[in-house]
């Protein structure tokens, strides 16, 4: 199978990277072209000018961009070109809305579609560890699957088409109420004045540790908010988490609180810094007490 890659952002590039070690990506797309020509260089690919020249050779099209109107932008360019029975996998962070949108318009080409957004941060796309929630059909799902596998740690088929998106949602939440919980934590031991360092190794060996406290927690105590998760793209995920949960009738406790507290980081120009840089919000808070 050839597969080619639309989007080269901090997630697509790790991915680009691991499916061409495996063997199967022919080439890439992206609007920044000279992103794409550089990756294509180093990987003795192609660099498409357009996506759907990229479409019209491929048997499997991967997309990963960052909005909604993105995806279903490259959905409309690569379905003038594409090819019958031809998969397109979108891993990017969408509405459930969008991909059921998306899938009915390659429908019609009579190409197949997964929405499979991943989870696993900048990391996770560079070592191949992933974690992907897969919207579409199964049979579909296990066509594509040797690709998939090139660059995640977890595949699981989670039902009908807009189901990865809706997993992903979940995901999104969680993440939120754990940036939540670690960050005022550590500002809370911060003002106890113990020793951080201790405070991390200790917790995070016991019932309450998890991943972002151990990786995370040791550079957001020493300021250092480098982005492996952009705080606006959160912001952005959460707010299709809000929408799809007024739909029906969830609780949005969190993800206000969460959305509200992004924004006044935002308004102060830390939209491009990991998500953990929510600490600052919270030692601030503390010392403005």
């Amino acid at each position: 199978m050839k597969a080619g890659m639309i989007g080269l952002g901090a997630m697509g590039i790790g991915m680009a990277k691991n499916i061409a070690k495996a063997g199967y990506l022919t080439g890439v797309y992206n609007r920044t072209t000279a992103k794409a020509q550089n990756l294509a260089e180093e990987l003795d690919l192609i660099a498409f000018d357009q996506p759907e020249e990229l479409a019209a050779i491929v048997d499997v099209v991967l997309i990963c961009v960052s909005a909604d109107q993105d995806v279903l932008a490259m959905i409309e360019a690569i379905a003038l070109t594409i090819k019958p029975g031809t998969i397109v996998v979108d891993m990017s962070t969408v509405s459930s809305d969008t991909a059921k949108q998306a899938a009915a318009m390659l429908a019609e080409k009579q190409a197949a579609f997964l929405d499979a957004p991943v989870s696993g941060g900048v990391e996770g796309a560079k070592n191949g560890t992933l974690a992907m929630m897969v919207g579409g059909y199964a049979n579909v799902l296990e066509q594509a699957r040797p690709i998939l596998e090139a660059m995640t740690g977890r595949i699981m088929h989670m039902g009908p088409t807009g189901s990865g998106q809706a997993a992903k949602a979940v995901n999104q939440i969680m993440a939120a109420g754990i940036n939540q919980a670690v960050t005022e934590a550590l500002a809370f031991a911060q003002a106890q004045d113990l020793p951080m360092d201790k405070v991390i190794e200790v917790i995070s060996g016991g019932a309450a540790g998890n991943w972002f406290l151990q990786h995370r927690g040791p550079t957001m105590t020493r300021g250092t908010f480098a982005p492996g998760f952009k705080l606006a793209l959160h912001h952005k995920d959460l707010l299709i988490c809000q929408s799809m949960a007024k739909q029906t009738g969830a609780s949005t406790t969190l993800i206000d609180m969460t959305i509200a507290d992004y924004e006044r980081l935002m308004a102060e120009n830390y939209g491009e810094e990991d998500i953990s840089a929510l600490y600052r919000l919270k030692t601030e808070i503390r010392i403005e007490n």
